[in-house]
């Protein structure tokens, strides 16, 4: 009965928060928990600052009929976002995967607002809070919303649909990421494919890849489909990519599509939004139209141009599959200037120094691209290639900020790649 009671309360509301910096007037606060908070401890500041509410746990909180008593916030948060989500009956289309999730999210959400009101996950919500909140971001008016789910352990895939109740779900792969809470590539598969296993047993429909293998095995039992693969769309890459940015640039039989991504690991993320937006009867035109105005953002798939300098920055997170995708690409680049950098990855268990030492050898048979490896990881390493004068090493972001003129000194084009907390982009600002 609580669940009707607070979504009635929400639905006269201008919204949900769960950070009392981000408090509108009549919205409603959420004080969940934290391993270094507690949001009851802040409840009061959040009805003193306009919050017409405060849900809480703590009863030595409750002082008035302003604040709202559950068992447990963040469960009440999760089962508010579903009732909200059945309440207003809308299509939902979930994604997951190891690479390409934020991108391809995006993608969906350019493609479907050509014809239809469609929401999406913000920026990267989308664990066991964000899911909930991009739910409630969701009204009468949305016909459609995409909601991209991440995790790094066995369940959470399987609880965070159980919350979303997708009718269209979408695995972008499966790769080499969070390896230490899934338990290495295996667990990955298995993890990532409670999207599937959610699907069948619901009668739900998948968008598949049909030319990735473990997405033709795990999705066995799936008879609801949009299937899509090279041949169906009559892909062909445009030859040479253009001169001016190397962004991805492809045919869809005889049409011309033109991103404003970088790498050809992103033409699956198009081709899967080009396959969702012509099930949902939107032209062809319009599609191609969407990804074309597309324009990556929050350091995902950049170009940026500094002087005569011209930049890829992937920075925003790197996994051993995504960071090999990007270095391969970025090698075949005509320019006889070109430099890496490239930050630690992280969640690999005791995968990680395997997995850092194979992007080293990738990189030292490459004696024309000067490569710098910033972080603890990589730095482990360095005493194996003192002989590799192209192979340079820093233990931190800092250390190579300081002798940011080596990356400077003739280099024309510049990869930069790495996990989120090694934050590679701030080195944007000393080139």
């Amino acid at each position: 009965m609580i669940v009707e009671k607070i979504h009635q309360i929400f639905l006269s509301s201008n919204g949900v928060v769960t950070d009392t910096r981000k408090i509108k007037p009549n919205t409603i606060f959420f004080a969940l928990k934290g391993d270094n908070f507690n949001g009851n401890e802040f409840a009061q500041q959040a009805i003193d600052l306009g919050c017409s509410y405060a849900i809480i746990d703590d009863s030595m909180v409750a002082i008035n009929d302003r604040f709202v008593l559950v068992e447990n916030v963040l469960d009440s948060l999760q089962q508010l976002a579903k009732f909200h989500r059945n309440y207003l009956g809308l299509k939902i289309v979930a994604l997951t995967g190891s690479n390409g999730k934020t991108t391809t999210k995006e993608l969906f959400h350019a493609v479907l607002s050509q014809k239809y009101n469609c929401k999406a996950t913000i920026g990267n919500l989308n664990n066991h809070i964000g899911v909930p909140l991009t739910l409630l971001s969701f009204d009468k008016s949305t016909e459609i919303g995409v909601v991209e789910m991440g995790a790094n352990h066995q369940k959470e895939i399987a609880f965070l649909c159980e919350i979303a109740q997708p009718d269209i779900g979408y695995i972008t792969n499966f790769g080499k990421a969070h390896l230490e809470g899934f338990g290495g590539v295996e667990g990955v598969i298995k993890g990532k494919s409670e999207m599937y296993d959610f699907l069948r047993h619901n009668g739900k429909m998948m968008l598949i890849n049909t030319d990735d293998p473990i997405q033709n095995e795990r999705s066995k039992g799936i008879n609801e489909r949009v299937a899509f693969s090279i041949s169906d769309l009559k892909i062909k890459l445009f030859d040479g990519q253009r001169a001016e940015s190397q962004c991805l640039s492809f045919y869809v039989g005889d049409h011309l599509v033109e991103t404003q991504l970088y790498g050809s690991y992103n033409l699956s993320n198009c081709m899967s939004a080009i396959a969702l937006g012509l099930y949902f009867d939107i032209s062809i035109f319009e599609v191609i139209n969407a990804i074309n105005q597309y324009s990556p953002s929050n350091h995902r798939s950049q170009w940026l141009e500094k002087g005569n300098l011209k930049i890829v920055l992937d920075a925003y997170n790197a996994n051993p599959s995504s960071m090999m995708h990007a270095i391969r690409d970025f090698v075949l680049i005509q320019n006889s200037n070109k430099a890496i950098i490239l930050g630690d990855m992280f969640e690999l268990g005791i995968a990680s120094e395997n997995e850092h030492q194979k992007i080293i050898d990738m990189l030292s048979d490459n004696p024309d691209i000067n490569t710098f490896f910033v972080g603890q990881n990589f730095y482990a390493l360095k005493k194996r290639h003192l002989g590799r004068q192209h192979l340079k090493f820093f233990e931190n972001t800092q250390a190579l900020i300081d002798a940011i003129d080596q990356v400077k000194d003739s280099t024309q084009l510049l990869l930069i790649k790495g996990s989120r907390g090694m934050q590679l982009e701030k080195i944007i600002d000393f080139i």
